[in-house]
């Protein structure tokens, strides 16, 4: 399912997701819906649509316009990787308002019947006039599930939990990731965009362990392109004991990325919240986010 389309490079925008979606004003008979979207990364493309690609947005905006019987394009929270997970994803459009209404009763069924089973729209609102899933966000939190468990992951958790071959020490990969928490340039541990800016505000890198499954959450105002694989990827170096605990946070002195980080696998990464703030507050967010962005 889901026709394909041209797109620019990867993690580029096109022009409906550059949000330049205009606020829905009074009598311009549009009303701006929020989706809730959950996926199974493991047989897509990530989100952004690409030509010949199987990916989260191509399938999403077949079906809507299948249902729906009118272009639509849609803005994403975190326009996330090939193999990467989401229990958390929220997306925003505009509809005619009398689509809107014809359809919004029925309008999660009948997407669960057009939808293959690794995507899901458990959840179709109305939202106020200013939000905007990607620019209205405070923050995205994603979790990465990995295990030094001899007998690798469950085999109900393969698809989101990676397997390592060897034993990690939680506590030194604690210990590097509380260096690593404030506002940085984290272009050692991003793949520079042209024009972007790769200064995040990392929120929380917390490393729990729970028998042989490790888990790191991360939550950053945004994270730029392969942000947390970065991350986990320096703190599973440190957790074999490559690497000292604060190896990961030197690397924030570089102005390039840093070619000793490994990219951990996209099978362990789920994005699974982001914060918006309340509703009255949503355009003032958005134009900070704008700002900042550009």
């Amino acid at each position: 399912m889901g026709s394909p389309r041209p797109t620019p490079g990867e993690h580029s925008l096109t022009p409906a997701q550059h949000c330049d979606e205009p606020v829905p004003t009074a009598g311009s008979g549009l009303v701006r819906v929020r989706l809730a979207v959950q996926y199974d990364g493991t047989a897509l493309h990530g989100w952004a649509t690409q030509p010949g690609q199987r990916t989260v947005q191509g399938e999403l905006e077949t079906a809507l316009t299948t249902v729906l019987r009118v272009p639509v394009a849609l803005t994403v929270a975190g326009r996330t990787d090939a193999g990467v997970h989401a229990t958390g994803q929220v997306a925003s459009t505009d509809l005619p308002r009398t689509v809107w209404d014809r359809h919004r009763e029925k309008l999660v069924r009948r997407l669960r019947g057009l939808l293959l089973p690794d995507i899901a729209v458990p959840a179709v609102t109305e939202a106020p006039p200013d939000f905007d899933a990607r620019f209205g966000a405070l923050a995205r939190h994603y979790v990465y599930r990995v295990t030094d468990a001899d007998g690798g992951p469950p085999p109900l958790r393969r698809a989101d939990t990676v397997g390592w071959p060897r034993r990690l020490d939680e506590r030194a990969m604690a210990a590097a990731a509380a260096l690593l928490l404030g506002e940085h340039d984290f272009a050692a541990f991003c793949r520079r965009r042209e024009g972007a800016t790769t200064v995040r505000a990392l929120l929380a890198l917390d490393v729990v362990r729970d028998g042989d499954l490790i888990t790191v959450a991360a939550a950053a105002d945004a994270f730029c392109h392969s942000m947390v694989r970065s991350l986990v990827g320096a703190l599973l170096a440190v957790g074999e004991e490559r690497r000292p605990p604060g190896w990961p946070a030197a690397l924030l002195a570089r102005t390039r990325r840093a070619d000793e980080v490994t990219v951990a696998p996209a099978a362990g990464l789920t994005l699974v919240r982001v914060d918006y703030p309340p509703d009255d507050m949503l355009a003032a967010r958005a134009e900070v986010t704008r700002a900042r962005r550009t």
